[in-house]
């Protein structure tokens, strides 16, 4: 199984937050996730980025990869992956 560091949509109709979730990459956007890692939302001024780093070291550490959009939320929590 195939895993990735990728966001998620939660929230009401035109005010989205994002959860970072680590999920199989096969599932939907929506669907079914393995853990929830932290969160994004863009709503606040500045854009609030709450990160589990333990947890997102561990998916790393076990294979998993992130996608673009979260590895750029995670360089500005200053968390490197590779």
């Amino acid at each position: 199984m195939a895993v990735r560091l990728r966001l998620t949509r939660v929230g009401a109709k035109k005010n989205a937050i994002w959860r970072i979730v680590a999920a199989d990459q096969r599932s939907p956007r929506d669907g079914r996730n393995i853990e929830i890692l932290g969160q994004y939302n863009p709503q606040t001024e500045p854009s609030t980025i709450s990160v589990n780093e333990d947890r997102v070291r561990h998916w790393v550490a076990t294979g998993a990869t992130a996608t673009p959009q979260v590895r750029k939320l995670l360089r500005t929590q200053g968390i490197e992956i590779a």
